[in-house]
């Protein structure tokens, strides 16, 4: 029986397809510049990081090659476990259940905070900002990746599949918040068509899926995304 931490707003592209999302991981960003534009910000290298939602522990590994301690908080029971079994031979590495708005860890315990694509959509995600303010040390920074959907080809896909979306919205919210906005060009670069496919096939609407894939060619996307960002 899978465990579902409370609260948790579901993930349909993970959840169902783990599988196919780990396909999607690996072909997001293979240029780390995500990676540098948070060092650039706040270096993690001796502290405590905190990945929310990691799913299962895709990013993990690597935070915990500089950091001192690495902490997975996902809501999934299934994805946790297979994010356990992921880093079992790091040490300072460990993986717990539990959801945004209810973080299992203490007030002040963490330096440095990893968001990306879960749970922080905009307005309605007051009570996980919340609590990272709660968890995270003075001198700390919060790090929240999200969509662009003012641009890119991955944006307009975005916005089809979505469009309900409010990109001014979101951004004035982020805003009222106190997070700044780092807008980044990333790629998602697959190793073949049928990679490119299963992906947008867990991403989008089936009818939506197959439009893009007649409308794209080759096994690359330029995605835009905004790295918000916050040090209480």
């Amino acid at each position: 029986m899978v465990e579902i931490a409370p609260g948790a707003v579901p993930s349909p592209n993970i959840w169902n397809s783990p599988q196919v999302y780990e396909i999607e991981n690996r072909a997001v960003d293979p240029d780390g510049t995500l990676e540098s534009a948070m060092w650039a910000i706040r270096p993690w290298a001796g502290a405590t990081v905190l990945d929310l939602g990691c799913g299962t522990g895709f990013h993990l590994p690597r935070f915990a090659r500089e950091a001192a301690r690495v902490i997975g908080v996902e809501p999934h029971s299934a994805l946790a476990a297979a994010a356990r079994r992921r880093v079992r031979d790091h040490p300072n590495v460990s993986v717990r259940v539990g959801a945004a708005q209810a973080i299992p860890l203490p007030d002040a315990s963490v330096d440095v905070v990893h968001v990306r694509w879960a749970y922080f959509f905009g307005p309605g995600c007051e009570p996980g900002l919340a609590e990272l303010s709660r968890v995270v040390r003075r001198g700390g920074a919060i790090f929240i990746i999200d969509n662009d959907a003012t641009r890119s080809t991955f944006g307009r896909w975005f916005r089809r599949g979505l469009p309900s979306y409010d990109p001014d919205a979101v951004e004035r919210f982020w805003a009222r918040q106190g997070f700044a906005r780092e807008p980044l060009m990333i790629r998602w670069s697959f190793a073949s068509r049928a990679d490119l496919a299963a992906v947008l096939r867990i991403e989008f609407p089936a009818e939506l899926a197959e439009e893009f894939l007649r409308e794209h060619e080759g096994c690359e996307v330029d995605y835009a995304v905004n790295l918000w960002w916050r040090c209480p």
